[in-house]
């Protein structure tokens, strides 16, 4: 196990870059902090993360477990972007308070929006615990075995902890299970909507933009959290008060320039940088492709019925936004592996590692491991992608399709007990309710039309004329009555009828299969990291992100996507008005905006050439789950939000290059701006600490 105490120091990559990686705060002394000064930092380690003093960890956020968020103020004021409160901020418009639309500003506490199982949750510090879980565990246990141990090693250390009654733990792995690390956390759950600009300034650009360069999207949302009269996470109640952090950001007025300083912080959901060739050859090749087209099918119907009504645009914003993402991200994600040669470059690297275990007398050892990959990948691929087919048409994208499924885990609880009647019947209304709430049955019955042959030949769409899940009263009646009477009526119900039998096959033969056949391949790829570090012990490797507080930094930088192109860093409000389209939905200006410009009243936010900033880019290495993240300056004061992602740099979440790899970030001084000028929300403005880190500079000088 030795080897394993020493993984945090290392990472696997270009030998000349100074950036990528998503480091552990934790473990930020020595190597890493000495890169950040390299880059501009003037902060120390202890500043970044500290048990015994406030440190920027206890300003940032994990918001419902997707997203970042920062606090920006003592009376927990948090700030998060505009697509991940949009859930929150769908869930409270109507016809006639479009908040999606037209935006929405608390001009007092009372005026803030509590918001149903939203939450947000502090890091209180985090702690290596590999050789506690590794006790009792040798290599001569089957891997079954191994896990077993540890699992049961962690519940005694969870069990064990010393927090408060109020905090919580989890533990996480890393290095694909090689290391293991306790987090005592505190969640907060009275969470209430404090400002979101409209989603013409929002999620101005919606598609078109996304995942590209030069944006120009105000992508940024307003939250606060409230606390019991102790300063302690509780359930809503209107005795709570603002929470006062230990910590909250300071708001940077000097802005960026190409080459400062960027310390992006959060939660990033999911990479796999430690992936063979032929892992990255399938998902770009096979398993991409088969995903983006199922999308792309269900999107020529959901884009069309938004356009054509306003009613469906509000009920359907939220989940199209979800199918678009990634969507547009599988897409640049391809396209980056093929710009940069990512694959024909890892086979390189397997063929350096190949010698590097002949010269150290390891290939007895480890020699196997890259031809058992290949045996892997050729035996998983078809049940991968029919796997994700399922889950694409059946959860993502169809709505009676999912709306059967539920019904189904219904039925399996009920023949199990049929006491679970009430209780089951009950979970199943609620879910029901929620998913009409926000439902257009002809919508729906178009995306079963273009997404469902796909996956089968039988896409019989008269089941919509004939069932009773598309109408809520008629869903409500079937469910009532006794476990037979319900049964009876379920099971002739023509759309379950449709759909059990494809889930029963999808439940009892291909998920299994998956299962079985994933579990070899990670069983490999813990393996594979393990040999990395033995036979390339000078080289340096960071953890992959599995949605745990990391730290990323790098500097503002400007990029050439393709031959003859380069795009500057920053970008700014006449660009929005550049790309001005009166009336179309992804570019359209509210006049108030326009007339702001028009007049140049930018207030304090404008730069040193009269311009209002928007978005600027970085070299930081960011996944899903930094949407949200703050973008810290040298000095550790807040600059921007992180929001995207370059389309080509998406690959990132496999192959990380400083070339190509930039996130996006909206500025915070067009963030002010909007708050400021546009929304007349001054409180907010005066609620925060501004600041002017570079003037200091040069008046110390």
């Amino acid at each position: 196990m030795k080897l394993f105490k020493i993984l945090f120091l290392f990472i696997f990559i270009q030998a000349n870059a100074q950036q990528g990686g998503m480091w552990i705060p934790s473990l930020l002394e020595g190597m890493n902090e000495s890169e950040m000064k390299s880059l501009g930092s003037k902060l120390s380690a202890e500043d970044i993360y500290s048990i015994n003093n406030s440190s920027l960890k206890d300003a940032i956020g994990h918001f419902n477990g997707g997203c970042t968020s920062e606090l920006i103020s003592s009376k927990g004021l948090l700030l998060t972007n505009h697509h991940c409160g949009f859930s929150q901020i769908q869930t409270h418009s109507t016809l006639e308070n479009d908040y999606l639309k037209d935006g929405f500003w608390a001009m007092s506490r009372d005026e803030e929006l509590p918001n149903q199982n939203l939450w947000v949750e502090f890091i209180v510090r985090i702690e290596d615990v590999t050789d506690k879980a590794f006790v009792g565990v040798s290599d001569e246990m089957t891997e079954e075995d191994k896990q077993s141990q540890i699992d049961k090693n962690i519940n005694d250390v969870q069990k064990n902890v010393e927090k408060e009654d109020w905090q919580d733990t989890r533990v996480k792995a890393f290095y694909k299970g090689n290391q293991y690390f306790l987090f005592v956390t505190e969640r907060f759950e009275d969470i209430r909507l404090v400002g979101a600009p409209p989603s013409s300034i929002g999620k101005f650009g919606s598609d078109t933009d996304n995942w590209v360069f030069p944006r120009h999207t105000g992508d940024f949302s307003l939250f606060r959290i409230y606390a019991d009269k102790n300063n302690r996470p509780t359930k809503y109640s209107e005795d709570n008060v603002p929470y006062t952090p230990k910590h909250f950001l300071p708001v940077s007025l000097d802005g960026v320039a190409e080459g400062d300083f960027t310390l992006v912080f959060g939660f990033p959901g999911s990479t796999d940088e430690y992936l063979p060739a032929v892992a990255i050859e399938h998902i770009t090749k096979e398993f991409n492709p088969s995903n983006i087209a199922i999308r792309e099918a269900a999107l020529k119907v959901i884009d069309a019925k938004m356009k054509a009504s306003d009613d469906i645009r509000i009920k359907y914003a939220s989940k199209q936004a979800g199918i678009a993402n990634a969507w547009k991200k599988w897409i640049g994600e391809n396209l980056g592996i093929e710009k940069t040669g990512a694959v024909e470059k890892r086979r390189e690297f397997e063929a350096s590692f190949t010698k590097a275990l002949r010269e150290k007398g390891l290939e007895t050892k480890y020699g196997h491991i890259l031809p058992e990959f290949d045996r892997l990948y050729q035996d998983f691929a078809s049940i991968n992608i029919k796997r994700r087919n399922f889950i694409e048409v059946f959860f993502i994208t169809n709505e009676l399709m999912k709306m059967a499924i539920q019904a189904y885990q219904f039925e399996s609880a009920l023949n199990e007990d049929p006491t679970n009647l009430e209780e089951g019947r009950d979970r199943l209304l609620r879910t029901l309710t929620n998913t009409h709430k926000n439902y257009d049955t002809e919508l729906d019955k178009g995306v079963f039309k273009n997404v469902m042959p796909f996956y089968t030949d039988d896409s019989d769409v008269s089941i919509y004329d004939k069932t009773a899940f598309t109408d809520f009263e008629s869903v409500s009646a079937l469910l009532n009555g006794s476990a037979k009477q319900v049964l009876k009526k379920l099971n002739n119900d023509p759309a379950y009828v449709y759909a059990e039998p494809l889930i029963e096959e999808f439940n009892s033969s291909i998920n299994p299969e998956y299962q079985q056949k994933r579990a070899a391949i990670a069983a490999l790829q813990k393996q594979y990291m393990k040999a990395l570090m033995e036979t390339l012990p000078n080289a340096r490797y960071f953890p992959d992100a599995n949605n745990t507080m990391r730290v990323t930094y790098g500097q503002v930088r400007g990029y050439s996507p393709r031959d003859a192109v380069y795009y500057n860093p920053v970008s700014y409000l006449d660009g929005v008005i550049e790309k001005f389209v009166p009336g179309d939905y992804e570019f359209d200006v509210p006049q108030k905006l326009r007339d702001l410009h028009q007049a140049k009243d930018y207030g304090q936010y404008a730069d040193e050439n009269g311009k209002v900033p928007v978005c600027f880019l970085g070299t930081n290495h960011t996944t899903g789950g930094n949407s949200g993240s703050p973008a810290i300056d040298a000095e550790g004061n807040l600059i921007g939000i992180n929001f995207d992602r370059v389309w080509e740099g998406t690959m990132s979440d496999m192959n990380y290059d400083p070339e190509i790899c930039r996130n996006i970030m909206v500025d915070m001084r067009y963030i002010l701006f909007i708050v400021d000028k546009y929304a007349e929300a001054k409180h907010l403005i005066e609620e925060m600490k501004l600041v002017h880190p570079k003037k200091i500079v040069v008046e110390n000088r």
